[in-house]
Formats: C-alpha cells, structure tokens, sequence
C-alpha cells in the first residue's frame, strides 16, 4: 500500500470509529458522532489521526489543538478532552527532539572541543537517537551528553576536576562493614520533607485536581517508615500507603478551594541499610516455588519489562550454559554495563507512542538507557531464563548531598532473598581515571551489593496504584519519583508542567 492509499485508508477508518466507536483517550480512537455527520471539530481529529499516524506530530498537534478548542465551545467536554488528550500526546512524542541536523552539530562541537566532522556525522548518522516528524529528522535534546556516555575518553576529560570519584565510591571500596553479618548492615537514618509547589497562575479555574503524591515505601532494605504533616488530609481520598508495592497518597482537591499557589507536602523518615551479598553461594540457592504468585508476577513481561524472542534468545545467549540463577544474573549484570552503555533516553515519547514499546525493548533494540532502561533490560533478561527480577524506582544521594531520582535492580534467590545490583552506578567508573583494580572493585561491588545512600518510592515499575493513572493524561506512567496531576479542565499539559521544578525532596542522615 503506498503512501497516498495509507492516508486515505486512514481517514475512512477514522470516519467509521467516529461513527460506530466510543471515545478513548488516544489518538487513535474517536467518539460518535450525531447522525448529520462530522462536525468541523470531528474532521479536526480525524486529521490528528491522520497525521499523527503519518508520523507529522507537529501538525497532528495542531489539529487536535483545534479540535479541543472547537469541542470546548460546542459544550462537548468528553470529546474535548479526549481531543486534549491526544494533543498532549502528539507534543510528548516529539517534545524531546528540538534539535535539526545544523543545532544538533553545533552542540556536539559546543560540548566536545576538538571533535572531528568524521565523528559528527558518524554519531548522528548512525548512533544518535532521532525521530521523523513532516519528513525532518529531529534529534534528541542530549545528543553531546550522550556522545560523551558513549566515549570514555572523552568523558574523562571533562571529568577530571568535575566528579569526587572517592565520595561517590565511599562505600564500595569501604574497609569497614562494622563486622556486622549482614545482609543488612550500616543503617543510616533519614529524615526530611518532600514538597510540591504549583504556582497558581499554572492552576486550572475549576474542576478537580487528581494527584498521586509519592512517598517512601518499607522494604528489607528501608525500614521504619514514617510520613507525618500531610498537607491537605480533608483533601486525602486514599492512602497515605507506605507497604505494598509504592509509596504514595490520592488527592482530589477542587481548584476553586486553592487560594494562592498549591503547595503540598510530607515530613518523612526511614531508615535504610546497605545491602552485602557477597557471600552467596551458588550451591546453596534454593529452588523457586513456579506456583507463587509473587514469582509468576516477576518473571512474567510488562508494560515496560517486555520479554520477547529476541531478549529471551540473547539471555540464553549471554549465559550460554551456566544453569545456576545466581551466576547467571551475574553474567546478564556484567554484559549490561559492558555492553550498554549509560544514556539519557526519551522517556516521555517512548511511553507516548504506539504501538507501546516497553523500555527495555528500546534499550535492547537501539543500545540508548539510562539507569530506568538498563534496570529494565537486566530484569527482561532474567525473567526470560525464569529468574524472578524487578526494576526498583527511588532517589539516590550516592552522586552527592541533592536527591536525584534513580532505578536500580533486584534479582530474588530462594534462600538469600532479594539480591540487588545497580548498572548505572558500576558505570559511572568508565566515566573517570581510575586504576583497573580500583574500577573492578568498583563493579563488583555494585553487582550484588548497594549503598544505603536510597529512597525507595517503588519496588518496581509500573507498580499499580488505585486509582489507576488514567492512560493518556498522566506523563511518564512508569516512573512515580515525581507527583502526577491530572485535571479535566487544564487547557495545557500540568502534569508536564509539574515534574520540571516543581517537586523536590530534601532529606539528610540523622542521629537517632
């Protein structure tokens, strides 16, 4: 079928949705219309459709923008915001790709002094991450960052005077385990505040506003948990939840009650330990109950952690015959930081476009992942050889005294429990001069041992939360380190919006 035919095949099928369908929250799909037929607010979408599916998000944008505009002044909400929703989704899809051919070779040579036209035109040919939108190619906003990730040397460079590698590796090449037996040791105690501040010319004039506030969750290795001064509690519709699978509290808070900017916000503590499991051995690894429940879950593909006949292949591939899990997890960990090296990925668009393309699929298939992907990837590798795994979703003060937000992994071993490990962090000494022996030791470490320098949000992602995030609405659906708001009524992308600056968490290690 060619291009023209593809269109046209398009419009029909949209035109018939529109006739017989109810509506989703996608581009995709359409609502019923009355029966003289399509609106100009019907052809509108319908030209979204088109146009999304011909891969020009930019104009399919415009078209949905022009289809809400139309629906909200017919007094059509439902459609309106079926129409809203599918304009967020156009722009999330190419929002992290500003940069055309001339800005994205600039920036290479802005941020790698003395780098070559050979090497510029290698990596954006062949390396760098891209998409097509109106037949233009458009690059990834951190094509140089990524450059760097992907050459050591380059990266060191600038490394140099920039990165404390002794602070970062306190722990890893620690002499001290306070000769405690372990696996949990050296507890650290923190406490501090979790905040969301919206400013209130970004706040929506009426409707309710729907919000999954993030907060720590007990684990084996973050213990104690406590969340007092919740904001708001008339406000709480479910929650606060502090066990299970995540961290958080429901809001639904009407806009016409916030006077002033809305601001929410937790006192929280726990306690977390590092985690040594150093002395596994594999001869005394247990067998796996294939009827529990909690291991059908972790070895089965999810929305993000796929497991396909390439992956499943390739793990084979990885542990050729080595039958043991423990062993084998520890080959998938090692060819995951020798073989995919770390980068900022384009989490909003791989979760915007369809068909969905879970995320560790993307780092399988294109070798771009940061610790979210890698995590992923890790644990798509072990559950396809039956070894239950999970990517864990959290904060991280190991780089420094500011929280960033993390992933990290978990593989579960009958009799040793959750071994945990952390790709990204092992790679970060490719990324400095160090020794051979010291970087080693650096690996090793993080191949079956963790800092207590963590906040644990999430045991894994796409962990459930009820309500559910509505498809459509909420951003980056897998990741719950950031608040999600979702409005009805917000005529631009709050949810967006909200995860620029508008979260931050402030803890410290306390004496208790």
């Amino acid at each position: 079928m060619n291009h023209r035919s593809t269109t046209a095949f398009l419009v029909i099928s949209a035109l018939l949705l529109l006739l017989a369908a109810g509506c989703t929250a996608t581009p995709q799909d359409t609502k019923t219309l009355d029966a003289s037929g399509p609106s100009p607010a019907d052809e509108a979408y319908t030209r979204g459709v088109v146009e999304y599916a011909d891969a020009n998000y930019r104009i399919a944008e415009e078209r949905f923008g022009e289809a809400y505009a139309l629906y909200t002044d017919a007094g059509d909400l439902d459609k309106a915001r079926t129409a809203r929703d599918a304009m967020f989704r156009a722009n999330r899809t190419y929002i992290e790709y500003p940069l055309n051919r001339s800005a994205a070779e600039a920036a290479l040579r802005e941020k790698i002094p003395g780098i070559t036209d050979e090497s510029i035109a290698d990596w954006l040919d062949n390396r760098a991450q891209k998409i097509v939108s109106e037949d233009e190619t458009l690059y990834f906003y951190d094509v140089a960052g990524n450059y760097l990730y992907a050459h050591f040397d380059d990266m060191r460079k600038q490394n140099e005077r920039s990165l404390d590698f002794d602070y970062v590796a306190r722990y890893a090449w620690s002499e001290n385990r306070s000769g405690e037996a372990g696996p949990y040791v050296n507890p650290v105690h923190y406490a501090g505040v979790e905040r969301l501040e919206v400013p209130h010319e970004a706040l929506p004039s009426s409707g309710v506003l729907k919000i999954w506030f993030p907060l720590p969750v007990e684990t084996d290795s973050q213990r104690n948990v406590t969340v007092t001064n919740l904001s708001c509690p008339e406000y709480i519709v479910a929650g606060p939840f502090t066990t299970g699978a995540i961290g958080y509290v429901y809001y639904e808070i009407p806009a016409g009650a916030v006077n002033g900017d809305l601001v929410l916000s937790a006192d929280i503590a726990f306690t977390s330990y590092e985690q040594i499991f150093r002395g596994i051995d594999p001869a005394k690894v247990g067998e796996y109950d294939t009827s529990d429940p909690e291991y059908r879950l972790y070895t089965r593909s999810e929305r993000n952690i796929d497991i396909t006949d390439a992956v499943r292949e390739k793990a084979r591939e990885i542990v050729g015959n080595e039958t043991n899990p423990h062993l084998q997890a520890q080959m998938i960990y090692y060819h995951i930081i020798e073989t995919y090296p770390y980068s900022h990925v384009p989490h909003f668009s791989i979760d915007a476009r369809g068909p969905k393309v879970a995320e560790s699929t993307h780092m399988f298939e294109t070798g771009h992942g940061d610790c979210g992907t890698q995590s992923m990837l890790f644990s798509a590798f072990c559950r396809s050889l039956g070894i239950p795994a999970r990517a864990i979703g959290g904060y991280q003060t190991i780089m420094g005294e500011t929280p960033g937000a993390h992933f990290w992994a978990e593989y579960y071993l009958p009799g040793y429990g959750w071994v945990p490990n952390d790709p990204t962090a092992a790679e970060a000494a490719d990324w400095v001069v160090l020794p051979d022996e010291k970087r080693s030791a650096f690996k090793d470490y993080y191949a079956a041992n963790l800092d207590p320098a963590r906040l644990v949000i999430q045991k894994n992602v796409d962990a459930p939360m009820k309500p559910a995030l509505p498809e459509g609405a909420a951003i980056f659906r897998i990741v719950r380190q950031y608040p999600a708001i979702v409005s009805d009524t917000a005529d631009y992308d709050i949810d967006l919006f909200s995860m620029m600056d508008c979260f931050t968490i402030d803890i410290a290690a306390v004496d208790q």
